[in-house]
């Protein structure tokens, strides 16, 4: 017997709920037939909110009974419900394999081999300009979190601001190793600066407290991944070092 569902969402000409549209698709892959009603005007959506004492939609019935909206729905089905306030690294692991990736594809597309030294230059500054562009969506967010860690940022505020600049002006050198007489150099400022105050913050104060590195409203936790950040710029700076002889 098929298993029967109801499904209660928005649909109006000018918006339809996304998550009333992953709530059927949940619950048809889950087997259940969807009686699907919709909500077509906002005075009709407050009647059944109302009605139901809910105060959001999707909702969905199995059996009679109200399971709720699409995460309740996903804990009814013993799914996860990603927690919004949660630490998570996953937004650094997709930029370094997107960096990583395009490193590799430039490299064989010049070079023709994936797996050069250029390559390998070409991630760390290709991941420097990426994380440059998170932060540059919204500096002043940037900004206000970077100043909870960044030692020289706390003596001069404004440095705040110039960081996501700096790391990408250097980042868009070293890819084309142009100027290398002001890439190395910032590099190695920024980079020296933002280690010391990483390591100052997590191993020395033992803070808890959340990266700026991809941007204002990230969740990733400060620690390892900004520390890393930090030492690429260093280390790359330190590997073109020679071309400034």
């Amino acid at each position: 017997m098929t298993k029967q569902a109801i499904l209660h969402r928005m649909v109006m000409p000018d918006h339809i709920c996304p998550y009333g549209l992953k709530a059927k698709h949940l619950l048809t892959s889950r087997g259940f037939a969807v009686d699907d009603r919709w909500l077509t005007t906002r005075a009709e959506t407050d009647a059944f909110k109302a009605e139901h004492g809910v105060k959001t939609t999707p909702q969905t019935f199995i059996d009679g009974v109200r399971i709720g909206g699409y995460d309740d729905l996903r804990r009814h089905f013993g799914l996860k419900v990603a927690d919004p306030d949660a630490t998570s690294y996953t937004p650094v692991i997709a930029l370094f394999a997107m960096t990583a990736l395009m490193a590799l594809a430039a490299s064989f597309a010049v070079e023709g081999d994936a797996f050069t030294i250029r390559a390998a230059e070409w991630f760390i500054s290709f991941s420097m300009i990426v994380l440059a562009l998170l932060k540059l969506q919204d500096v002043d967010k940037f900004a206000t979190m970077f100043l909870n860690y960044d030692l020289l940022a706390r003596r001069w505020v404004p440095y705040a601001s110039i960081y996501p600049f700096a790391e990408g002006l250097a980042g868009v050198l070293m890819t084309a190793h142009a100027l290398p007489w002001l890439s190395i150099p910032v590099a190695l400022f920024i980079g020296g600066i933002g280690a010391v105050s990483v390591f100052k913050a997590v191993y020395v104060d033992r803070r808890d407290i959340k990266c700026a590195c991809v941007g204002g409203s990230s969740k990733v936790p400060l620690g390892f991944v900004s520390l890393t950040e930090n030492l690429m710029m260093i280390a790359m700076a330190l590997w073109m070092l020679p071309t400034l002889v």
